[in-house]
């Protein structure tokens, strides 16, 4: 089968990148799609923005670049486009909760089509051809609860949930969608995919057992739950629960916690770190006491002792300072805006939400950040009294280093599009 990539423009704000190019699940979003497509295709296409389809008559599968999605949709994309006598195109209902709730809020990628919403991905049996009709697939969504608000803090809040669906499609339009599709249909997805099967193959179930009697362990700490990578050297001390993936030549320091989450490679986490329902990029340090709870980092970053982030999405090559936090609440119940693809305020439809980091980031000590706010790549934040509380999105413009002799120090690695390339002033 061909494969026919369509290039997406649009660029992700604060990375100042394309979806492509971000890490989702802690590897290039290019990459999670040609390992998802890898049992079904045998050749590829991949084709600039307007640029006409082939003309072939061989089976196709053509998709944007900016979708996130996952083996269980794609399995089931393609077994029912295949039962059907022409070209098919993935579509939403909007009855979907998982789809109402979290991929269509800060979106722009869906076409409207009555109660149906059109994503761009195709399956054509005969070579690409006009008039597709769209094939739903349930998405299996479950609701999950992730958080209790008392009440006295925010009447109309209680137990907070996701809809947490065991097949996932959504489009990276915004920072919001890379954490719904690593935290929600990501980490949350496969503790829900996790559970099912134990639940339904009673073989998985008997060797999940069998394995933690064998090493004398939890259920949750057993081998068959926590996958660890090659020369890791992890303290008899630290707590680790499952699921968790851990990658090759982790050092994880005593009594760092860490519950359900996936750690890249050559990753440092001293100490006293408490990580939960985090993805934890290549290369990353953690020094002790850092905390980070349903957070993105990507690779190479660095986290320093007592920050806490909460619902966060860090890109790469980033510092964040000692002792900062971001927080994910507004105290009054006010609704939480966040930034969409074009770069406008709408609603995140989320009760709770942290902020969002860009790549190449430096970030003083000490910081206290709103919910929602962005960073953008390439910015310096000095620790002053001027500049202790973030209660707006920071732009390049904004930086700190550009008002000083030495600001040369420091280049500017992601520009914005049509700002040229990187440069240092």
């Amino acid at each position: 089968m061909l494969k026919i990539i369509l290039q997406s423009k649009r660029s992700i704000v604060p990375f100042n990148e394309p979806a492509r190019d971000l890490r989702v699940l802690n590897k290039p979003l290019w990459l999670h799609q040609r390992d998802v497509l890898a049992p079904y295709t045998t050749h590829e296409m991949e084709l600039p923005s307007g640029a006409p389809m082939p003309q072939t008559r061989e089976p196709c599968i053509a998709y944007r670049d900016n979708l996130f999605f996952d083996s269980g949709y794609i399995q089931a994309f393609i077994t029912e486009a295949q039962k059907s006598s022409g070209p098919v195109r993935a579509a939403f209902s909007i009855n979907d909760p998982a789809f109402r709730e979290h991929i269509l809020p800060l979106s722009l990628s869906y076409t409207p089509a009555g109660d149906l919403y059109l994503a761009d991905l195709w399956y054509y049996p005969n070579g690409p051809e006009p008039g597709a009709e769209p094939l739903v697939i349930d998405l299996l969504a479950r609701e999950v609860g992730y958080y209790h608000v008392p009440l006295y803090m925010a009447s109309k809040q209680g137990d907070l949930v996701y809809q947490v669906p065991l097949r996932s499609l959504i489009a990276i339009d915004s920072w919001v969608h890379i954490f719904i599709a690593d935290t929600v249909f990501g980490l949350f997805g496969r503790g829900a995919r996790f559970e099912e099967r134990l639940n339904r193959d009673l073989g998985f179930k008997l060797k999940v057992l069998g394995a933690a009697l064998y090493e004398g362990r939890q259920v949750l700490n057993c081998s068959q739950v926590v996958q660890v990578g090659r020369n890791c050297v992890i303290d008899p001390d630290a707590v680790i629960h499952g699921p968790t993936t851990i990658g090759d030549n982790v050092t994880i320091g005593a009594n760092a916690v860490i519950e359900n989450c996936i750690i890249g490679d050559n990753v440092n986490i001293s100490q006293g770190c408490q990580l939960m329902l985090s993805v934890i990029g290549d290369g990353t340090f953690l020094p002790f006491r850092a905390s980070t709870f349903m957070t993105t980092i990507m690779d190479n970053s660095l986290v320093a002792q007592n920050t806490c982030l909460q619902m966060c999405v860090v890109g790469r090559n980033t510092f964040v300072g000692a002792g900062s936090t971001w927080t994910d609440f507004n105290l009054l119940s006010a609704e939480i805006k966040a930034r969409d693809g074009n770069g406008a305020l709408r609603t995140s439809n989320r009760p709770v939400l942290g902020g969002c980091i860009g790549h190449n980031c430096r970030i003083g000590a000490g910081m206290i950040v709103f919910p929602a706010r962005m960073i953008e790549s390439d910015v310096v934040l000095f620790s002053s009294k001027e500049r202790r509380v973030i209660d707006r999105d920071i732009y390049y413009e904004d930086s700190d280093h550009l008002k000083l002799s030495v600001a040369h120090l420091h280049s500017r690695m992601y520009p914005r599009p049509g700002e040229g390339g990187g440069e240092s002033w």
